[in-house]
């Protein structure tokens, strides 16, 4: 099965991975800017998340593979990759597996290191939602609210919330798989996996995501690798401070 995506504008292949239990219209915006630029973006769903087929099977080995068939169906291989958290682990693990198929690799806030679960509240709020009794964005907004505090986040997340039919809300992802395998997501990259083309990691200036420790182990894997900071941004960079973040990655770009 290949990955759902949505392809804006005409160019060099430019592929971008949204993190967990996010989807490709989070990218939406960046990306028809990318586009602008001479590049066609494909704005890939992972399984189990947006648009893309559900399977019982999730670690990073089963998603590399999901992206080298969707390059393979498209011809592709000569791709920019550019992956944000859980899909910077994808498109390292990839640009590492298949180094062939990348010519230069963006990874926006997220080591290659090992990192313990932390998406318990968020997870436990999403699983709590009872779309027999939800019947509005709103509804679901304040239900989310007794896990999550945080609006931002919650905005985030209901952007998984669709109409089943006119009367029924559902979930695009799949939430008992993604429960059920959720430490997979903080798997490090394998040790001896390397990456020797040009490599740009960005991280938020208030994220904890990539800290001074994880240079050293970044420059290991990716011994090519600038790793810069953008500022007035958490985790969600390209969200927080999309003008910043498209500036970099063009520079890199070009």
């Amino acid at each position: 099965m290949i990955l759902h995506s949505n392809i804006l504008g005409e160019g060099k292949p430019f592929i971008i991975l949204h993190g967990f239990l996010g989807m490709s219209d989070n990218w939406k915006t960046l990306g028809s800017k990318f586009s602008e630029q001479g590049y066609q973006v494909h704005l890939v769903d992972q399984r189990n998340h947006g648009r893309s087929f559900w399977s019982d099977t999730f670690n990073y080995e089963v998603l590399a593979e999901d992206l080298k068939n969707y390059c393979d169906h498209h011809n592709f291989k000569d791709i920019v990759l550019l992956g944000h958290s859980m899909g910077g682990k994808t498109a390292m693990l990839f640009a590492t597996m298949y180094p062939e198929y990348v010519s230069k690799l963006l990874v926006a806030d997220i080591s290659p290191r090992f990192y313990p679960v932390h998406h318990d509240a968020i997870l436990n709020g999403l699983s709590a939602l009872d779309f027999t009794t939800i019947k509005s964005r709103g509804a679901a907004d304040k239900a989310l609210g007794e896990y999550i505090s945080d609006f931002g986040t919650r905005q985030f997340l209901l952007k998984n919330i669709y109409r089943v039919n006119k009367d029924t809300f559902g979930l695009r992802i799949n939430l008992e798989v993604l429960h059920n395998e959720v430490a997979e997501v903080g798997e490090a990259l394998p040790t001896q996996n390397t990456f020797d083309k040009d490599t740009l990691f960005l991280r938020g200036d208030r994220s904890e995501y990539i800290g001074v420790g994880d240079e050293s182990i970044i420059k290991r894997h990716f011994p090519k690798a600038d790793i810069i900071t953008i500022s007035n941004a958490g985790h969600w960079l390209h969200a927080e401070n999309p003008d910043d973040f498209y500036d970099s990655v063009m520079s890199f770009l070009n």
